[in-house]
C-alpha cells in the first residue's frame, strides 16, 4: 500500500475574506479522499496566530457539520497539534500545502513566498502570479500589455487622495464620468467595492476603498453581462465553460455572493459558440500573462450593446466551495469536485518537481 500524502490545509487569515476563506477550506477538506490523503489543518486567525491540528478546528465550526469534523480528526497525524505564533514547516513532515487563503496574506504572494523559502510544494500560482493577479491596478497594465481589452480605468494611492483630493475627484469625473466603481486594489470577494453615481456617492466610495487598501483602482460602468471561466493547469492550461453570474444586488457585491444566496449562475452561459470559444482563449492568455499555475478564475464583461469582450479581473484562489462558480463550470466541463482538489494536489506537485530540477548555485564551466 503506497504512502498517504501528508497534506496541510490552510485557512482563515488575516484578510476581509477570512469568512469565505474557513468554508472553502471546510469544502476541501471534506472533499479529500480518507485512503490517500492525511489532513493537517493549519488555522490562521484575524490577528496572524496559526492554530495545528485539532487545535485549529473550532475554526470550521457552523462552516461544517461535527460528524465532518470528527471524520476529520481521524484523517490528521497525531503529530500536528497545538497552538504555535508560527508552525514548523518540514520538508519531511508536510508532502504538499494547499493554501486555501483568499485576500490579503493569502493570495497576494505573501504566503506564497514563505512556503518557496520552506522548500515545500503547494497549490496555485506562485509568488509573482498571486502578486500581480492580486493587485489589480499592475494586472491591469500587464494584461494591456498581453493585448487583452479592458474597461477605462484609473488608479492612484490613498496618499494622493489624502493630499489633493479634488484633483482626484476631477480626474475621476473628466476620465471615466459616472457611474463608476470605486475598488481597494488588491482585495477580492467585493469588499470594499462601490458603485458610485454622483460626487457624493465617489467620495463615501473612496474612503471605503482607501479604508482597506493605500491603492485604489476606480473603473467606467459597463452595462454587460458578466462571464466568468476557469482556468486549471501549469504550462499547458486548460479553460472551462463559461459561465454567467445574475446578481441579485446593483453589482455582484458581497452580499450577493455570500448571503442573500438569490443570485444565479448560468452554466454553461448562454453564448454563442464563438463567442464562448474566444472567452476560453482570452482566459488562458490571461493566465498566461501573469505566469499562473495551479488555478484561476477570469472574469469578463460583455457588453451589452454592442457584444464587445473587456477582461475584467483575474483570481488566483477565487472562493472555492464546492457550490462556487471555479468549481461548478469544472463541474460541468466534466470535472468532479474531488477530482479536482485531486488535480490541484497533483500540479502542484508536478511544478515542485520542475522546480527542483533547476540550478540554484554558479560554477563556472
Amino acid at each position: 500500500m503506497s504512502k498517504k500524502l501528508r497534506v496541510a490545509v490552510l485557512f482563515g487569515g488575516k484578510s476581509g475574506e477570512h469568512e469565505v476563506s474557513l468554508a472553502s477550506a471546510s469544502s476541501v477538506m471534506k472533499a479529500m479522499d480518507h485512503d490517500k490523503y492525511d489532513i493537517i489543518p493549519i488555522g490562521i486567525t484575524q490577528e496572524g496566530s496559526f492554530l495545528l491540528g485539532q487545535a485549529a478546528l473550532p475554526m470550521l465550526e457552523g462552516k461544517t457539520e461535527q460528524a465532518e469534523i470528527n471524520r476529520l480528526q481521524q484523517m490528521m497525524p497525531a503529530v500536528t497539534t497545538g497552538t504555535h505564533a508560527l508552525p514548523a514547516f518540514h520538508r519531511e513532515e508536510i508532502d504538499v500545502v494547499f493554501p486555501v487563503l483568499h485576500g490579503t496574506y493569502g493570495e497576494d504572494g505573501t504566503i506564497q513566498g514563505f512556503l518557496e523559502i520552506a522548500n515545500i510544494p503547494y497549490v496555485g500560482a506562485g509568488v509573482l502570479a498571486s502578486s500581480v493577479g492580486m493587485d489589480k491596478a499592475v494586472s491591469k497594465k500587464v494584461f494591456a500589455e498581453a493585448g487583452l481589452p479592458q474597461a477605462n480605468y484609473v488608479s492612484f494611492l490613498k496618499a494622493d487622495l489624502v493630499r489633493n483630493q479634488e484633483a482626484v475627484l476631477a480626474r475621476i469625473e473628466t476620465e471615466l464620468g459616472y457611474p463608476c466603481f470605486v475598488k481597494p486594489a488588491n482585495l477580492g470577494s467585493s469588499v470594499g467595492i462601490s458603485k458610485a453615481k454622483n460626487r457624493e456617492e465617489l467620495i463615501e466610495a473612496l474612503a471605503l476603498a482607501s479604508a482597506y487598501d493605500r491603492k485604489i483602482v476606480v473603473e467606467e460602468f459597463v452595462p454587460a453581462h458578466e462571464v466568468e471561466v476557469a482556468v486549471l493547469g501549469n504550462d499547458e492550461p486548460e479553460a472551462s465553460v463559461p459561465g454567467e453570474i445574475v446578481s441579485s444586488n446593483e453589482f455582484y457585491d458581497y452580499k450577493a455572493k455570500y448571503i442573500d444566496g438569490k443570485s444565479v449562475m448560468r452554466i454553461p452561459a448562454e453564448l454563442p459558440q464563438d463567442t464562448a470559444e474566444q472567452l476560453r482563449e482570452m482566459a488562458i492568455r490571461a493566465f498566461k500573462a501573469i505566469d499562473g499555475s495551479g488555478l484561476a478564475r477570469v472574469d469578463f464583461f460583455i457588453r451589452k450593446d454592442t457584444g464587445e469582450i473587456l477582461l475584467n479581473e483575474i483570481n488566483t484562489m477565487p472562493g472555492f466551495t464546492q457550490f462556487s462558480m471555479y468549481a461548478k463550470l469544472w463541474e460541468h466541463s466534466g470535472l468532479t469536485y474531488a477530482e479536482l482538489v485531486d488535480k490541484l494536489i497533483q500540479l502542484a506537485l508536478e511544478r515542485y518537481e520542475e522546480k527542483s530540477q533547476l540550478r540554484t548555485d554558479f560554477a563556472a564551466e
